[in-house]
């Protein structure tokens, strides 16, 4: 027997039923009412893209963020402030190539509009080797010039043994014979508004993108293949690739929402209603978006799925539950009284429970994950209000009006009629459970067991490429229309090409961040010292780690200046050009001179901090690189911390591994708990909560196993895929436990009850199925990685719920009826039924 009394919540219901049977147009103007106020908050939150709004919580962001501030500017390979010139030729290093570079960097230096503060490329290197008393870029482009190749080519090969580290800025196919190279990398320094730039995945913001846009078009008067690359341009494409892929994908998931919506309900105002009512989920959601400051970011692009998911999939079956209520001489008031009286009990289930596993990302370490699941979770509530609430009075309304004035009805018939196709192949689970239920019990449970196991084997991983579109874009996009034609995309390709010919990419850089002090004699050795015999994944050259320091900077600086190398000799003990005494008086010596800019890039002005980055291989892994420069770290005598770019991707994909298993977690546990006292409370059956739980376990395994398969990692958005399969497999599942609820207390056999159930709700659900998994699966189609993987795992979430609640509920159940039909089981779980055998 229900409790239903006892709480008086019938009683709320009926109030309800009455307010929307009887008055709908004040419902509707209601909600009119409070849709004009969310107005006002859209847009009001602004946007955010790109990879630095997951990293704002990480600690080893903190750490690099306390560099960056120790430090004037950056340089190569922490691209804030800088310029990347990606020169390409047959050789690099050849006298009309050298030119063209120098060139390039002249023209740069010259635009006032680029405050441009220094230029560095193996070009200026070979033209100082030619004439030592060059002085600026105009004195090196002479040299050059008038410079035969022979001349150049002994240059090339003194000034790059002379200089190692100038080895990082050529291709790996330098040959020191021939003195050729088919590619280098020029970099161009940049003095910034507020003395800070954009790291790689800023919003496109900064100034940064402005600078180097007008860079490229200044480049090109050079000639040749010289290719402009930096923070700013990938900032740019960052945040236009989330919506060209939107404007590629909406109109098709629109498309085809539409053709399934007209088929599932087969009437133009139903349709428009049904349509309506996803507006106003869409517009209620947003503006409350705005109007709580919460910026719309590229990992809340999943929001509208999951609307559109939830208020389809309620959307039908409030329209298919008043159609199965509204035949014969049944009024349009007394059918939308019986429909409601039932769907707001199971709106309330699959919203409470649904809320709680979108809210389960509330226990994420990344705030931007934590807003997907706030955002979420009133979103959902703002849906079951809709369609809970303003659809069934919109539709009352609509047929009142229909009655009057004689319009017809189109497709009244509900989905999932016993006559139907449809209504013939939906009871095949409850075929299955009648025949053999044990045996398919044990199957499921194996299977899912099997599932979750390699499922767990899962990776995390977090990139700048899950963002980026790749190398090569699809070939279907040839066939695009122009409006809906994404712009061409360059970023992949040069990060791809630095991969592929340099030992070390732009980014492939580790930093370790030293503090002090730093003034004692030992100090500059056990910098150095930390890099002799370096990890694997570190780039080596002559048995010591590829690093640039103050160390570098101090030895590149004695090479150019004898005044200064004198004083290094005169302190250095081993004769290995680092100073071992006096310290003080040699960076005073530094940054009094034309190095200082340089220096000041690797230790603080007081002497008490200093930064060592080192070269990592392209290939390497971000696994390796962080457990590398941890251990390079722990090498150094003072206080060392192992940070970076690398380093921060790395935490911040650990977060979203840990997140995604404490969510999925507190999902399942906060889902069946809600669940058991839910029905304890409303029908005096809790075991129900749990029998709802299985087919959520089905759905999360097959997941799981589905994303190992296809090689899809947890990213920032992938990442949320199992608590929000937990929230969509709720939904589908708890439609049909409580339509069975419903059919069980009015059937005398479980079989009768079953085959009601999967044949009324089940049509409706197959439609929603339908809808949604075509709608959204479109998302595969995006040009950005991570939307096309987002959209796949939200259309596979869908379908497998929808699966598990047609093939295995059913069994649960014909299992629950007989274990609650015996007196052990019925004290066991204390259910308050009156069985009828």
């Amino acid at each position: 027997m229900s409790l239903l009394p006892h709480l008086d919540v019938q009683r709320l219901i009926d109030a309800l039923d009455a307010w929307i049977v009887d008055r709908p147009g004040q419902v509707i103007l209601c909600f009119l009412v409070v849709s004009g106020l969310f107005v006002a908050g859209l847009g009001a939150g602004g946007t955010d893209s790109g990879t630095d709004q997951f990293t704002e919580d990480v600690p080893a962001q903190d750490a690099l963020q306390d560099v960056n501030d120790n430090f004037e500017r950056v340089t190569f390979g922490d691209d804030s402030g800088t310029t990347q010139l990606i020169h390409s030729s047959t050789n690099v290093l050849s006298k009309p190539e050298l030119l063209r570079m120098l060139r390039a960097q002249h023209r740069l230096s010259e635009d006032p509009d680029l405050q441009v503060t220094g230029t560095t490329s193996v070009a200026r290197a070979v033209a100082r080797t030619l004439d030592p008393s060059a002085d600026t870029i105009d004195d090196e482009i002479r040299a050059v010039e008038r410079s035969t190749p022979g001349e150049i080519d002994r240059a090339v090969r003194a000034t790059i043994s002379g200089e190692p580290g100038l080895r990082a800025l050529l291709s790996n196919d330098y040959n020191a014979q021939s003195a050729s190279a088919s590619a280098t990398i020029g970099t161009v320094s940049h003095r910034l508004s507020g003395g800070a730039g954009a790291g790689p995945g800023t919003s496109g913001s900064s100034p940064l993108t402005e600078i180097q846009l007008q860079a490229a078009y200044i480049v090109q008067s050079v000639g040749g293949d010289i290719t402009v690359f930096g923070s700013g341009i990938t900032s740019e494409e960052l945040g236009n690739v989330i919506n060209d892929s939107l404007q590629l994908v909406i109109p098709a998931a629109v498309a085809l929402i539409l053709l399934f919506l007209v088929v599932a309900y087969r009437d133009p105002i139903d349709l428009l209603l049904g349509l309506v009512a996803l507006a106003m989920t869409m517009l209620w959601t947003f503006g409350f978006m705005g109007l709580a400051g919460i910026a719309f970011s590229q990992l809340l692009v999943a929001i509208p799925p999951l609307l559109l998911a939830v208020g389809i999939d309620f959307g039908i079956h409030a329209i298919n539950r008043y159609r199965e209520e509204h035949v014969g001489e049944v009024g349009v008031r007394d059918a939308m009284r019986v429909a409601t009286d039932q769907l707001l009990i199971a709106f309330f289930i699959v919203t409470g429970t649904t809320v709680l596993g979108f809210a389960a990302n509330l226990s994420s370490g990344l705030s931007s994950i934590r807003e997907l699941g706030i955002v979420a979770a009133v979103g959902i509530v703002f849906t079951a209000l809709v369609f809970g609430v303003f659809l069934p009075a919109s539709k009352v309304y609509a047929d009142r009006w229909r009655e009057r004035l004689g319009l017809p009805s189109f497709g009244s018939a509900a989905l999932g009629d016993e006559r139907s196709l449809l209504g013939r192949v939906l009871p095949v689970g409850v075929h299955v459970a009648r025949n053999a239920p044990r045996a398919f019990l044990l199957l499921v449970v194996v299977s899912t067991a099997f599932m979750g196991h390699y499922g767990a084997g899962v990776d995390s991983r977090f990139t700048q490429d899950d963002f980026l579109p790749p190398e090569t874009q699809p070939a279907y996009l040839d066939y695009v229309p122009e409006p809906f034609r994404p712009g061409d995309y360059t970023v992949t390709e040069t990060t791809n090409f630095l991969e592929r010919n340099f030992q070390s990419g732009e980014e492939d850089t580790t930093t370790v961040y030293v503090e002090g002090p730093l003034h004692a004699d030992y100090a500059l050795e056990a910098l150095w010292r930390a890099g002799d015999d370096p990890p694997g994944s570190f780039v080596a050259d002559d048995g010591h780690a590829r690093e640039t320091s103050i160390v570098t900077v101090i030895r590149s600086y004695a090479e150019r200046n004898p005044e200064f190398a004198a004083l290094v000799d005169r302190n250095d003990r081993n004769d290995n050009g680092i100073p071992d005494d006096n310290l003080r008086t040699v960076y005073a010596a530094l940054l009094d001179s034309p190095a200082r800019e340089r220096a000041l890039n690797y230790i603080t002005a007081d002497y008490t901090s200093a930064r060592i980055q080192y070269a990592v291989e392209a290939d390497a892994s971000q696994e390796e690189v962080t457990d590398d420069t941890r251990a390079v770290a722990d090498r150094v005598r003072f206080e060392a911390t192992a940070t970076g770019g690398v380093i921060v991707l790395k935490a911040v994909s650990d977060v979203i591994g840990e997140s995604a298993f404490r969510s999925l977690v507190i999902a399942l546990v906060a889902a069946a708990a809600f669940l058991v006292v839910v029905y304890g409370l409303l029908e005096g059956r809790p075991s129900l909560g749990l029998v709802n739980v299985l087919p959520i376990a089905v759905t999360v395994a097959a997941l799981a196993s589905t994303m190992r398969f296809l090689d899809i990692p947890f990213n920032v958005l992938t990442g949320t895929s199992l608590s929000i399969a937990i929230g969509l497999g709720i939904d589908y599942s708890a439609h049909l436990l409580h339509r069975f609820v419903e059919e069980y207390d009015e059937a005398t056999d479980v079989d009768a009850a079953l085959l009601s159930t999967v044949r009324g709700t089940g049509g409706a659900l197959t439609g929603s199925m339908l809808t949604t998994v075509s709608g959204l699966g479109v998302l595969w189609l995006a040009i950005s990685p991570i939307l096309g993987q987002f959209g796949l795992l939200i259309a596979l979430s869908v379908l497998y719920s929808y699966l598990a609640s047609i093939l295995v509920l059913p069994t649960t159940l014909v299992l629950w009826d007989r274990y609650v039909s015996s007196g052990a089981g019925r004290a066991l779980v204390g259910d308050a039924i009156e069985y009828q055998p």
